[in-house]
This record gives C-alpha cells, structure tokens and sequence, in this order.
C-alpha cells in the first residue's frame, strides 16, 4: 500500500545551533549532506510515483543527494515563518519572554519579508498539500508519495493527516536528515513510522 514519506532535510548551520530557521535559504552543512546521501539505501527499495520538496534550497539539496529524482517543488512546503523571531534560539527569545512555547505563544511580525505565520496559517497551507497528494496514496495500486521539507512544517502536516489541529504538531520530535511515513489502516490515516535516521546516522 503506498505511503506519504516524509522526509526533513539535512543539518544546516542554523539547525545546528538550534536556531529557528524559516525562510532564511541556507546550503546544507558537510554532515547534512552526509545525512542526506546516507537515506539513499533507506529509499532505494521503495516503489516512489512522485517526489515533491519545498523550494528551499536545504529541502530541494536533500532530494537531490538522497537520489530522489524528478522532484517538483511546492511553496506550500515552505517552513514556518517565524516573522520576529528568524534566527534566534528559543532561549534567546525567553530571556525576553520567559516560558515562551512556539505551539502556543506564536511569533512576533519582523521586518520585511519575515511578516511571520500563526500556527494555524501553516495549518492552511499543509490543508492544502494533503489534499493534492493523499488521493495518490492508500490504493495498493499506487506507489509512495516523498514530500522533503522542514521539521515544523512536517510536524503540522502529520497533526492534520491524523485529523488533529495544527497545534499538536507539538507532540511530534523531528531530526534532520530522519525518514517518517504516513498510511493507512482499515480506510482511516495513520502513522506508520517516526522519524526513523539514516542508517549510517549516529
């Protein structure tokens, strides 16, 4: 029965030193891209119909050194927008506002270009993602669908999937570089497997 594989790129710079990392375009690191080289043999025996990756440059390097070809990208694939918040750590921002929690507390507007998203808007955007691909999964005629994108953004998206709102996507850890998949039982979403590593990730 085919499957919704997620896939969140390889380590960057920022994801490295836990930085919030939204529509900033950074390259992967060296250890990224070893992460994403190394899902190659975790894919290889998987029967892949479409492959679909945020326009971002670390998602889009991820397809490419994982093998995965013919990818087409998808904006709404894009992450988060942390507006005010782009770039800085978590505990950057609750030296200034303590027991600040993204999934409940949100963003603050930043400047131009980083207008910022509320949780639900990116719950709108992966809406939106979901019902293009989940029709060409869940036959056992159909082949997997790979979405390459961002830890949040992949997070909301697997809430949605299982019918939860956008906000629970709190409950899901996601590491770069790791491998979730999406399905079916008896006709309803399910999740299959959560953020599995690559087999040669420590």
């Amino acid at each position: 029965m085919g499957e919704l594989v997620l896939i969140r790129h390889g380590e960057t710079e920022w994801s490295r030193t836990r930085r919030h990392t939204g529509l900033t375009d950074l390259p992967l690191t060296g250890e990224g891209e070893r992460q994403a080289g190394a899902l190659r043999p975790l894919l290889a025996p998987r029967d892949i119909g479409r492959v679909v990756t945020s326009p971002l440059l670390r998602a889009v390097r991820t397809a490419e050194l994982a093998g995965l070809e013919g990818a087409v990208t998808d904006p709404d694939l894009t992450e988060w927008d942390y507006g005010g918040y782009e770039g800085i750590t978590t505990a950057d921002i609750r030296r200034r506002r303590p027991g600040w929690y993204l999934w409940r507390d949100g963003i603050v507007p930043g400047g131009p270009g980083h207008p910022g998203e509320s949780v639900e808007e990116v719950g709108e955007r992966v809406d939106r993602v979901l019902e293009r691909v989940d029709p060409l999964v869940g036959d056992d005629a159909e082949p997997d669908v790979v979405l390459v994108a961002h830890s949040h953004l992949l997070r909301v998206l697997t809430a949605r999937w299982l019918g939860l709102p956008p906000a629970s996507g709190a409950l899901f850890t996601l590491a770069t570089g790791a491998v979730s998949t999406l399905g079916h039982e008896h006709g309803r979403h399910a999740l299959t497997s959560w953020n599995v590593p690559s087999p040669s990730a420590p």
